[in-house]
């Protein structure tokens, strides 16, 4: 999965704000809140659409320990 670090890193980098997010990637607000402050008491539906909808933005996740995040190439 991707961490509340790399969720905001991501968002940032495409210019979208919190509600850009959860209008693309068909959660509610509050859920990418909680994605973004605690990464916890979300669904993994929820988690995997928000991931899904960057990473059709061009986002790219390092699953390493350094949280990367990058455009693709």
């Amino acid at each position: 999965m991707i961490t509340p670090r790399q969720t905001r890193a991501a968002r940032a980098m495409l210019g979208w704000s919190r509600q850009d997010l959860a209008d693309r990637a068909l959660v509610s607000l509050s859920t990418v809140r909680r994605i973004e402050e605690a990464g916890s008491d979300v669904r993994v539906s929820s988690l995997k659409s928000v991931r899904k909808t960057l990473e059709a933005a061009g986002v790219e996740f390092s699953n390493r320990d350094d949280d990367g995040v990058r455009m693709k190439p």
